[in-house]
């Protein structure tokens, strides 16, 4: 079976796997999910943990080894593997789907792979891991799904969080769920449990989000120009290069206006119907189209052109500044007034 991580404790609650993957790149629920299921299984009998830590050099047969060594001191032991490469192997891949054939009672397997690529888990060690076990990928928080979470570990710690307290947590660490969680245990040790609103919040609630890239098309294909601006400012604060913000954006719009183009002329839209790309991403440029003109999209390629241009000190102007008006007419569905086109 495949888990979300706030589906995870609920899981755990009904019962063991015989084995778990727990993968992604979201480092506070990685951890937390690996937490989890250690504390479940210590509730169930397995006392003993043996730790394995897999690198280049690591002999895949240590796996088996350790699922057929008898417990010194328990009946019962919990195997933990630390992938610590991208993709497992032939090797790997064979020793895995060895261990699912055939898992011990006696024996729960914990598979951490914070960098797993992603088309590994297409791979048939994992689709076996999903059929045997529980596999649990763990990404960033988002949107509703992130309030709500803030708003279930506020009640969690004794906090009654009222009207936008969660919203504005969310904003303020969005990207970071270890800000969020210590902004919360900050808020536990400084008050009662009781009520706690926006008011007690504002004026010591540092701004920890982090974003990436891709927080910033996500925003603009959304339509939300406040939000696209703030991912912006975001960005540049932390030091990324403007040359990979114009490509990430460059890139969404060159998509689009092929996507448009295609459309036009009746051939098949790119993208449609591509199983690599998620319903999500494939929704959300469903509605950037229904408000994005060809016309609109090729002026803002040619913007593009003119960022890269700034970028490389060919044309006069600010970067960022060219690269914020962008940003906002992909956000808004045109230029809109008091951000003026640059022309060169």
């Amino acid at each position: 079976m495949r888990l979300r991580f706030n589906q995870l404790q609920d899981a755990l609650s009904r019962g063991l796997a015989p084995l778990y993957l727990v993968c992604g790149d979201e480092p506070y629920q990685l951890g937390e999910a690996a937490r989890l299921i250690r504390e479940a299984a210590r509730r169930q009998g397995f006392a003993e943990r043996e730790v394995l830590d897999q690198d280049a050099s690591f002999d895949w047969h240590a796996l088996a080894a350790s699922a057929d060594a008898m417990s010194l001191f328990s009946s019962r032991k919990l195997i933990e593997l630390r992938i610590g490469t991208a993709k497992l192997g032939k090797d790997g891949g064979a020793a895995v789907r060895a261990y699912c054939d055939r898992p011990c009672p006696d024996n729960l397997l914990l598979i951490i792979a914070p960098e797993l690529d992603r088309k590994e888990l297409q791979s048939q060690w994992a689709k076996r891991v999903e059929s045997v076990g529980a596999l649990v990928q763990v990404w960033p928080l988002k949107g509703r799904e992130l309030v709500q979470w803030l708003g279930q570990r506020l009640q969690s710690v004794g906090l009654q969080p009222g009207p936008g307290v969660a919203e504005l947590l969310a904003e303020r660490a969005e990207g970071n769920l270890l800000a969020a969680v210590q902004e919360i245990e900050k808020q536990r040790l400084l008050r009662d449990p009781g009520p706690i609103e926006v008011a007690d919040l504002l004026g010591n609630l540092a701004d920890s989000a982090r974003f990436d890239l891709f927080s910033l098309t996500d925003a603009a294909l959304s339509g939300d120009r406040a939000r696209t601006q703030r991912v912006l400012s975001v960005l540049r604060a932390e030091g990324t290069a403007d040359v990979l913000v114009l490509w990430v954006l460059a890139r969404e719009i060159r998509t689009l206006a092929e996507t448009a183009g295609a459309r036009a002329g009746g051939a098949r839209a790119p993208g449609a119907g591509d199983a690599r790309m998620p319903p999500q991403r494939l929704a959300a440029m469903e509605r950037a189209l229904s408000r994005l003109s060809p016309t609109l999209l090729r002026a803002l390629l040619h913007q593009c052109s003119l960022v890269d241009q700034s970028i490389k000190g060919l044309a006069a102007g600010d970067p960022w500044h060219r690269l914020a008006v962008v940003a906002d007419a992909l956000a808004a569905g045109g230029f809109r007034a008091g951000r003026p086109i640059p022309q060169r």
